[in-house]
């Protein structure tokens, strides 16, 4: 592993929160034997994670999202609100959008697979240590996507909720009160925020973005 992305002449203190003791155990030994990192503690659940935080103030904490007593997400929520400053890298095997889009609104700044490489894990961790944020590529393409869905207007939002329902464009202008040209033009614009060719997968894509509730 290549260890020069790390600061050897000021390791950077870390926390690992995972529910599975091999896992910890795995993290610890890795962490122990790097010349960049310190390990300052382990926690087997969300509730431990968020006490340990407040006791040991690491410069960068490792999550699981799938923790006993208290979820990842919400053990973020509470660290965040009692530090704003607080460096959070999830890293977990679930790679859905809602995963990756929940935790990061919780306030990680970095999210790895658990089958990440050992460069990719320090890198990360080098970078979130520095006040940057970390995506996999592949991952931060997912985000990109969804936040350019996210910027739909009320209008469009309207309308893809009827076109989800699968109405035509008549009916959909009938339902609204516009001109059917007037609902050709936004279902255009809404198949391109969603980065889609047709009805159906814009509906697809919605509902598993959660994009169908209320606006």
């Amino acid at each position: 592993m290549d260890t020069t992305i790390l600061p050897a002449d000021a390791p950077i203190s870390l926390l690992i929160a995972d529910d599975h003791p091999l896992i910890l155990a795995g993290l610890a030994s890795l962490i122990e034997s790097l010349p960049g990192l310190r390990l300052l503690g382990q926690a087997g659940t969300g509730q431990a994670a968020v006490q340990l935080y407040r006791e040991l103030r690491p410069d960068v904490v490792l999550m699981d999202l799938n923790m006993p007593q208290m979820h990842g997400v919400e053990a973020i929520e509470r660290i965040c609100a009692s530090d704003a400053q607080a460096k959070i890298v999830i890293l977990t095997t679930y790679q859905g959008e809602d995963n990756v889009h929940r935790a990061m609104r919780a306030g990680a700044r970095g999210y790895l697979l658990k089958d990440s490489g050992f460069r990719q894990l320090a890198e990360c961790i080098g970078k979130v240590a520095a006040g940057g944020l970390y995506l996999p590529p592949e991952l931060a393409a997912q985000q990109a996507a969804r936040i350019e869905a996210n910027r739909l207007s009320k209008r469009e939002h309207d309308i893809l909720l009827h076109l989800s329902a699968g109405k035509s464009n008549k009916m959909i202008a009938r339902s609204a009160g516009i001109e059917v040209g007037t609902v050709k033009f936004h279902v255009n614009n809404i198949l391109t925020k969603l980065n889609v060719s047709s009805r159906t997968e814009a509906a697809t894509v919605a509902a598993r973005r959660g994009l169908l509730g209320a606006f």
